[in-house]
């Protein structure tokens, strides 16, 4: 080949090399290799590489290869995975890693420096690396480390770098270097604790004189924007030069000006201004309207230009409420904490990210919250240009800041580099210190004050919520914003407030923000475990094992439960999504909350195997609710109901009020709202509109009220209330039942007891009888509504199960009206009930009339009804409280007579037989005093 030849296919290397994300970015002056590619490699396990001098070894000393970007995992290099799929806590922690490697490894590669890089400035760039870097060129240590988990590792190689062919040797030790805590960027419970180097692999060269970052910082009520460069003049001298500075929006220029330089030695910082007449557009979730701003610098023979997006869009408080563009904002967010369950790491392209967005608006949501960790570049560029609110978080979950000094200062420089590095992007729209953070609470609002200092384009907090005491409650005068999950008042979220408190549609947390100071966002909210959906096993084709789902599935195998999983994911995960429904729209009615943070839209697969989302760990759907219905609920603009209960009989008047949350672009005017009452024909009982309206921006927006009398209702049946504003998409929905008001039924053949020797001596002689025990009386456990939380690895002692399993279609429940799964109509019952263990009793599955779904990391056979044949006669036993009060309990009244209904027909024949030692089984006795 000559050498002409080589030297034209060498500069196309250098343009093909760059990668996708680059080439939207205009940089002029600035050549690059692409290092992509296949490395040298060696594990360094006892920490003797650079005692004995592995950087002066040749490429046959590096015994395997791997692939860069990419990780050890990817190369299936380290430890192959032991673990046995049981049902036991360190299998159920977390998904496994097939291959794993914590410590140090070396990557050695020849790079060829060509001759017109002779006079320029070169640099090395490693994207994102877990945790600590070193480098050497041809044995020569670089006079520098890198040790970001947030911010790409740059190295200064121009003294090293001469035309020709060189070695690289790359160290990295992803062994944990400082006491961080448990946060999602340095952790296997989520993102992987892999090695290696994801993202952009390059070397970079620039002329002597080069722009190393530029800063925007629009001023709107100035009519200017402030330009902040920094500028390297490596020329070694005094440099006279000009900067150029040229803002656009698309090809259309708004303003630009040329500043003249006098440029010393060594790194230079410039305050520019540019002033701008014409009209702008500002960027938010409807409209974001992103700007340009070409940055250009004169060496002696060259210009180097580089191009930062930015936007305009300001974002505020007054008092408690939070403002973007001087216009209410109301975050709709989720978590996102490293999942990432095909690589174990985040990706790295704007295209893979804008997937896992669409999901995100498909919902309805327009922000994340990154937990204790820091996404790359490409997240923002999608955000930027999708309209999302992003919070990143420093990567921490320390329970003692401000008492580890080389952690703090570590933290401060993150800090820096993150502001830094993404500090221009409009979706990076706020920041905290980290999650649920403790120790020296002053050390975090002091990083805060000093944070604002330098940047104030985004708002910032000390922590996402802690449990520090005399903290969590109540912000602190550093805090912008203030993310909590109870107040020094009450609560702002409900999980345990819905399994307490009787089901109440007009309520929310009004009370518990009382002189809040700054926009409130609630912490966390929702957290119910959903059963995992072993159909999502033969999804795991990456780097992890789904060890704790195998385990899941060869337990119900073994206890002859498979065929009931796929029931118990969808009942399970429909509970869920009410009481999702119901904490985002309590949020929303409540004036003095600027937004919700979910954990989670998906599925968090770490701490026990959290399976809270309505999504997977893929961000797929499990089939519980559909896009388009979850946005009935979680939208920018939402018509709301407040009404005091779920189940009504029918001598009584559904009574409501209707507003609206309206946090869209632009008030509604002229506004018609409708709402109907449909029964479960789907014809409809009952309809009406609100005179016409206007629904300005803002929530609790009165738009009428509904006053409906339910006497029309004749059977016991599921109503559903709608309320939509005309000739728009906005639309909500809400289901009642309704039972109707007769006195209770005398059966002349069924004998109804609470008493277990009554029940016993009817069964002796033959009869049917409906046994329902006082709940302290009967043995299991204890009964509730709400399914466990978070996970019943990671919180193994909650007494719940994950929900009710019905059959609609099974004769007992032909007289009372359910769908498969617990709704709102269930709570009381649900509430005065004990779960009966069936293994326990000696009771066979067949039995069960109303299962519950025991929590995945137990799967017994559990019921609240069952039928046997008990000695000559024929047992039903219901352990739901329908006997005490049944007056003023029309929901288990109705559950009463429809069990009576179904005992006096001919469909009443159990198939099990219980004998009357295991009968005496289901009696709790008294404990011995001895």
């Amino acid at each position: 080949m000559s050498k002409w030849l080589f030297t034209c296919l060498f500069q196309l290397t250098l343009i093909l090399g760059v990668s996708g994300q680059e080439k939207n970015k205009t940089i002029i002056g600035e050549d690059r290799i692409n290092l992509a590619g296949v490395w040298s490699f060696r594990m360094d396990s006892l920490n003797i590489g650079e005692q004995e001098k592995w950087y002066n070894k040749s490429a046959q000393f590096f015994n395997q290869k791997i692939k860069l970007p990419g990780t050890t995992d990817d190369a299936g290099l380290g430890n192959p995975l032991q673990l046995k799929p049981e049902l036991k806590r360190n299998v159920m922690l977390h998904l496994s890693r097939k291959f794993s490697y914590i410590g140090i490894a070396w990557y050695q590669k020849e790079v060829v420096i060509p001759a017109t890089w002779s006079s320029k400035q070169i640099s090395l760039l490693l994207e994102r690396v877990i945790w600590q870097t070193d480098v050497w060129v041809d044995g020569k240590k670089v006079n520098a480390q890198g040790e970001s988990l947030s911010a790409a590792h740059h190295f200064d190689l121009s003294p090293f770098l001469k035309p020709g062919r060189h070695i690289l040797t790359i160290k990295i030790d992803n062994s944990k270097k400082l006491d961080i805590g448990d946060g999602h960027a340095y952790s296997a419970e989520t993102q992987i604790i892999w090695n290696g180097i994801i993202g952009k692999v390059q070397l970079i060269a620039r002329p002597d004189v080069y722009l190393k970052n530029i800063k925007v910082f629009p001023e709107e009520n100035l009519k200017r924007i402030k330009v902040v460069s920094s500028i390297e003049n490596k020329s070694g001298k005094n440099f006279k030069s000009t900067l150029s500075l040229v803002a656009k929006n698309g090809k259309v220029t708004l303003a630009k000006t040329n500043v003249s330089l006098l440029l010393k030695p060594g790194e230079n910082t410039m305050v520019s201004y540019i002033a701008y007449d014409g009209p702008i557009k500002e960027w938010d979730e409807f409209n974001p309207s992103l700007y340009s701003l070409d940055a250009s610098v004169k060496s002696t023979n060259l210009i180097h230009t580089t191009t930062a997006s930015f936007a305009f869009r300001t974002l505020s408080s007054d008092g408690a409420r939070l403002l973007i563009n001087n216009k209410p904002l109301f975050l709709r967010g989720t978590l996102e904490c490293n999942i990432f369950p095909l690589t174990g790491y985040p990706p790295m392209e704007k295209s893979e990210w804008k997937k896992v967005f669409g999901k995100v608006k498909a919902y309805g949501l327009n922000h994340l919250r990154f937990h204790s960790w820091c996404p790359p570049e490409a997240a923002f560029d999608a955000a930027d240009e999708m309209g999302l609110y992003l919070q990143v978080e420093l990567p921490a979950w320390s329970l003692k800041i401000g008492k580890d000094k080389l952690a703090d200062d570590f933290f401060d420089r993150e800090a820096y580099r993150i502001i830094e590095d993404y500090g221009n992007h409009p979706s990076f729209c706020f920041m905290s210190m980290g999650n649920e953070m403790q120790g020296d609470m002053n050390w975090l609002s002091d990083e805060v004050i000093k944070l604002k200092s330098l940047d104030k384009r985004r708002m910032y907090t000390t922590t996402s919520y802690t449990f520090e005491q005399g903290f969590g409650d109540w912000p602190v005068p550093a805090d912008d914003f203030f993310i909590t999950q109870r107040s020094k008042k009450g609560w702002v979220r409900g999980q345990g407030v819905f399994d307490v408190e009787t089901p109440s549609f007009n309520k929310d947390y009004a009370k518990s923000v009382v002189g809040l100071p700054v926009p409130l966002i609630t912490h966390e909210i929702g957290q119910y475990a959903v059963y995992p959906n072993i159909n999502e096993i033969s999804k795991y084709t990456g780097v992890l094992s789904p060890t704790n789902f195998i385990a899941v599935k060869d337990n119900l195998v073994k206890k002859n439960m498979i065929s009931l999983a796929d029931d118990f994911t969808n009942a399970s995960g429909k509970l869920a999504v009410l009481l999702y429904k119901e904490e985002i729209e309590r949020a929303l009615k409540t004036k003095g909350i600027s937004g919700f943070q979910l954990l989670d839209l998906h599925d968090f697969p770490g701490q026990g195997t959290a399976l809270v989302g309505i999504l997977d760990a893929f961000w797929d759907s499990k089939g519980l609710i559909k896009p388009e219905n979850f946005r009935e609920f979680c939208a920018p603009v939402v018509p709301l109901i407040r009404f005091e209960k779920a189940s009504y009989t029918n001598s009584e008047t559904f009574k409501a009020e209707i507003e609206v949350a309206n946090f869209g672009a632009v008030p509604l005017t002229n506004a018609n709202v409708i709402w109907q009452i449909t029964g479960d024909d789907k014809a409809v009982i009952v309809s009406g509109k609100a005179s016409v309206i206007n629904i300005n921006l803002g929530n609790g927006i009165a738009a009428g009220n509904i006053n409906a009398a339910l006497t029309n209702v004749n059977r016991a049946q599921k109503l559903t209330v709608s309320v939509s504003i005309e000739n728009t998409a906005y639309k909500n929905s809400w289901n009642i039942w309704v039972y109707p008001d007769k006195p209770e039924q005398v059966v002349e053949n069924v004998v109804f007891t609470t008493s277990y020797s009554e029940a016993l001596m009817a069964l002796n002689q033959g009869k049917k009888v409906l046994l329902n025990p006082a709940k302290e009386k009967i043995n299991g456990v204890e009964g509730k509504f709400v399914q466990v939380f978070w996970s019943p690895v990671h919180f193994p002692n909650q007494p719940g199960t994950m929900g009710l399993l019905v059959d609609p279609k099974h004769p007992a429940f032909e007289n009372f009206p359910t769908d498969n799964h617990t709704d709102w109509q269930w709570w009381d019952l649900c509430k005065k009930s004990t779960t009966l263990e069936l293994d326990s009793i000696g009771l066979l599955p067949s039995a069960i009339v109303l299962r519950n779904i025991d929590n995945f990391f137990k799967n017994r056979n559990m019921a609240s009804i069952v039928e046997a044949k008990v000695a000559g006669g024929k047992l039903l036993l219901c352990t739901m409280d329908i006997h005490t009060d049944i007056a003023n309990r029309p929901v288990a009244k109705q559950l009463k007579y429809s069990l009576l209904q179904y005992m006096q027909g001919h469909n009443f024949n159990p198939a099990t037989v219980l004998d009357k030692s295991s009968f005496q089984k289901l009696e709790k006795k008294p404990k011995s005093k001895h």
